[in-house]
């Protein structure tokens, strides 16, 4: 192999004067280059068993590999170890595995083997063909290209069974130095996605101008080509760290060119090595992930470049990137929902207040892990605490009307302690009122219409109205009301002798069925 290889069009130009009839010195002389360098070119057609014209389907790439590789190629005279190249044929059709993996399996076997630019040479030379990648450029600190890798990572969470969940895998790719980060969430959910964004800038050490993410859900509400709606929350992270999302265009591959090729990166590098191991939590996965990221931007030099990702990160983006901000982004879900008849909002099986006069109003929630607060046309009407969905309420007194407000302060214990000033047996009867219901607030009502008929009947015909009710199993405001208006409690209820002996049957229904 020459030490000055002619260009493929040279080397083009060689064979087409040569088989239109020209002299060999002759054709040296309008290319441009040495008769010795012409001859050669055309000896080096000839032993590789080409025709001319060459097949269209014959690009400059095969045709160098036809001719300065198999030329002086000596088969059966290796030291080295020849690999089995229809097995590396068939491990490459592998998610995730690259000649690079395959090599360094190769050498553990082998260590006296090919080194790794002459493996690679011979299994092209096998396969004769040669992939085509496409480059662009981008200025430093401009984009952060985000997606997730189609791929995920099975993480065990159940030791005894062996039972599997999967990992997805974030992936991050700066547009100027390639510098690259990935990491593990249980899901591609909003919280994750968010979270997954703001543990990247602080990896990164710093904010890029814009953030280019695909058009998936999580991302973008609604794409389009031209006004893409950006999910509210994702929005407001990016604002929180002064920088802009900008969705890729549907269906054009090439503005999140960057991203396929560091997803690609990210397969390879971390899934393809990863293939073999065992893990048994997120934690334990994303360890291993932070220590192949290692080698990955801080050890591996970028082929023809000479230098690492983290070299170039610190002299191309690092420059152009913008701070972080003190307080890393709290996140932020938003969610619409509709006021209930009783001025409440059901969040997650929790009912918040907002003030009564929103009551059937359409309002925005925006949800942290702490608080919940409630808009309505851009204005926060409410704020509460977030509790666990639990079917109780959260009712702050300002947002009741006045007539409701009366009843904010009673509980079961005020209930308890008014109804013993009344007497044992309004205090019994409104234990049992309270007992009897399904959840003790139901009876509140009831109880607290019991205590009120002491204003216009008296706490004496209270008492005995109570004393009534409880002999007949009459436990309702009505039955008390009821017996007050007709003046039963001035009569005794009828009682069964004492000396009369129940009859227990299963047969017979007694007397409570018929009440």
């Amino acid at each position: 192999m020459p030490a000055e290889r002619t260009t493929m069009r040279q080397v083009r130009e060689v064979l087409r004067l040569k088989f239109a009839g020209v002299p060999t010195r002759e054709i040296a002389r309008r290319i441009g280059v040495a008769a010795s360098t012409a001859r050669a070119t055309i000896d080096r057609f000839r032993a590789a068993g080409l025709s001319w014209p060459l097949p269209d389907e014959m690009t400059d790439a095969a045709l160098e590999t036809q001719l300065y590789t198999l030329v002086g190629t000596k088969q059966g005279h290796r030291r080295q170890a020849e690999p089995d190249w229809a097995t590396i044929h068939r491990e490459l059709k592998r998610k995730h595995v690259t000649l690079s993996i395959l090599w360094d399996e190769y050498i553990e076997r082998h260590p006296d083997g090919y080194r790794y630019s002459r493996f690679c040479e011979l299994y092209r030379v096998w396969e004769n063909k040669l992939s085509v990648t496409m480059r662009q450029t981008h200025a430093g600190g401009d984009k952060l290209f985000v997606d997730y890798a189609g791929d995920t990572v099975p993480v065990i969470i159940d030791r005894l069974t062996g039972a599997t969940r999967p990992a997805q895998i974030f992936v991050a790719v700066l547009g100027a130095s390639n510098f690259t980060y990935a990491e593990a969430t249980w899901t591609q959910g909003l919280g994750d996605w968010i979270a997954a964004h703001t543990r990247a800038f602080a990896a990164i050490g710093g904010v890029p101008q814009l953030i280019v993410p695909d058009n998936a859900k999580v991302a973008v509400i609604k794409a389009c080509l031209y006004e893409p709606q950006v999910n509210r929350t994702y929005a407001e992270m990016a604002a929180h760290y002064g920088t802009a999302v900008l969705p890729a265009r549907p269906r054009r591959p090439r503005d999140k060119a960057k991203v396929e090729a560091g997803v690609l990166i990210v397969e390879r590098w971390l899934i393809g090595r990863l293939r073999h191991r065992r893990f048994h939590s997120l934690a334990e996965l994303n360890t291993a992930i932070g220590e192949l990221l290692i080698r990955l931007n801080e050890e591996r030099s970028i082929r023809r470049l000479g230098v690492t990702r983290r070299q170039l990160l610190e002299e191309l983006d690092r420059p152009a990137l913008k701070s972080l901000p003190v307080e890393p982004y709290v996140f932020a879900e938003w969610r619409v929902r509709r006021v209930g008849i009783d001025y409440h909002v059901d969040v997650d099986d929790h009912f918040y207040s907002v003030p009564y006069r929103f009551a059937r109003a359409e309002v925005e929630v925006r949800l942290t892990a702490r608080t919940v607060e409630v808009f309505a046309r851009g204005e926060r009407i409410a704020a509460h605490l977030r509790s666990s969905g639990n079917s109780k309420h959260t009712t702050i007194p300002d947002h009741m009307p006045s007539s409701h407000r009366r009843y904010a302060d009673w509980t079961i214990d005020r209930i308890r302690r008014d109804a013993t000033n009344v007497g044992p047996a309004t205090a019994a009867l409104c234990d049992l009122i309270l007992e009897r219901r399904p959840h003790p607030e139901q009876g509140f009502r009831a109880c607290l219409g019991i205590l009120r008929l002491a204003r216009p009947f008296g706490v004496d015909r209270l008492e005995a109205a109570a004393t009534r009710a409880i002999e007949i199993g009459a436990l309702t405001y009505g039955s008390v009301r009821s017996i007050l208006d007709n003046k039963l409690d001035r009569h005794a209820a009828h009682k069964r002798a004492a000396d009369s002996v129940p009859i227990l049957h299963p047969n017979i229904r007694g007397a409570r069925y018929y009440q």
